[in-house]
């Protein structure tokens, strides 16, 4: 690992930890050349993710377009940006799990759905109102309805498992 300061080649680890669930390391390095403290990540490299858009586009999996798209729908609600961020990581990692390379944005919004309904009802209804696009007042009212329909589902397949 060459040190960003003088471009050694040469230093030592001082401290490693795993973050994001297990996916990452960080490890704390100083070289011995110029003495320097510097940070570095290893990451297992993945395929890039592709999300197959309504209209049958093709774009690029975006972590942070998703992560903005449900603090939006939390937005002012008792959801912390941790918790955001492990609904996030665990939708990536059922997907990885699943060796997807593709998936359509009409799952992976379901997948978000169904992470937010059991966290914050109100931001459930939010994400829901833009992901199913509401065109009127009886279909956000329908959604709200389904609320209690869907968390017995849940349930049910919870109690089957």
């Amino acid at each position: 690992m060459k040190c960003p300061f003088c471009n050694k080649e040469e230093d030592r680890v001082l401290d490693s930890r795993v973050i994001r669930d297990g996916l990452a390391v960080r490890r704390r390095r100083e070289c011995l050349s110029c003495k320097k403290r510097f940070t570095t990540y290893e990451y297992v490299e993945r395929s890039p993710l592709m999300i197959i858009k309504n209209d049958g586009q093709r774009e690029e999996y975006d972590r942070d377009k998703l992560i903005a798209g449900i603090t939006l729908a939390a937005k002012k609600r008792p959801v912390s940006r941790t918790t955001i961020e492990k609904i996030v990581s665990e939708i990536e990692n059922e997907i990885a799990d699943e060796y997807k390379l593709e998936i359509e944005s009409k799952e992976l919004g379901e997948r978000v759905l169904a992470k937010l309904i059991d966290i914050d009802q109100v931001a459930y209804v939010r994400f829901a109102s833009v992901y199913h696009a509401f065109q009127n007042i009886n279909e956000f009212a329908e959604a709200m309805q389904g609320i209690d329909e869907i968390k017995r589902t849940a349930l049910n397949k919870e109690k089957t498992k």
